[in-house]
């Protein structure tokens, strides 16, 4: 299957923020954005591997890409629902990650002190993002419901106030909407990445 991404405009450089995606190298800590949505980690030994399903080829590119930079090789496959499972080898470098967020048990939780910035929700949008007619939604995984008020919280923390889109009305997920806050998102998450559609990643105004 071909994941020949489309041709792409360069997009405008916009201006260094703070907890933008230039802000600081890529790192492994990056990939709690997967986390916060819809990825999940075990563990094996010292090593842990991350893996999180997608719904579209582009996302696969952009996800493998952002692995890459962290130094970690991936691999992909489609799924019987017409899906992506994107997941990396095991590798040490992964192992604290994992011990943070499966602290106590099996289950993904955000540890604490858990906070977004402009690499993880870039991360985040990438591989489950998706844009509506009023805003954006970041999805979230389901069963994790236990946890939603602290990435809410996280969101707000870097200007995201979002809204809770329940799973009956079309979630789970968080949408964020308004101008300004679109604007934000676009500001922290960076230029698109060419394989993504423009519809599909939030464009600074004017």
């Amino acid at each position: 299957m071909s994941l020949t991404p489309p041709d792409s405009p360069p997009e405008p450089v916009r201006q260094l923020s703070l907890f933008g995606t230039e802000a600081a190298d890529p790192s492994v800590a990056d990939l709690a954005g997967l986390l916060a949505g819809t990825g999940g980690v075990v563990r094996m030994g010292r090593t842990a591997r991350l893996s999180i399903v997608v719904d579209a080829a582009w996302r696969v590119h952009v996800i493998v890409a952002e692995l890459g930079l962290r130094g970690l090789s991936a691999s992909w496959e489609g799924t019987e629902d017409q899906r992506y499972a994107v997941r990396t080898s095991y590798a040490r470098t992964l192992a604290p990650l994992a011990t943070a967020w499966l602290a106590g048990g099996q289950r993904k939780r955000p540890p604490a002190g858990f906070h977004l910035n402009g690499r993880r929700l870039r991360l985040w949008l990438a591989a489950a993002g998706s844009a509506e007619e009023t805003g954006f939604l970041l999805r979230l995984g389901d069963g994790d419901q236990d946890w939603w008020p602290s990435v809410r919280a996280a969101l707000a923390a870097v200007g995201l106030p979002a809204a809770l889109l329940e799973p009956d009305a079309g979630g789970p997920a968080f949408r964020i909407g308004g101008r300004r806050r679109l604007a934000r998102l676009a500001e922290l998450v960076g230029d698109r990445p060419p394989a993504a559609p423009p519809a599909d990643w939030p464009t600074p105004p004017g």
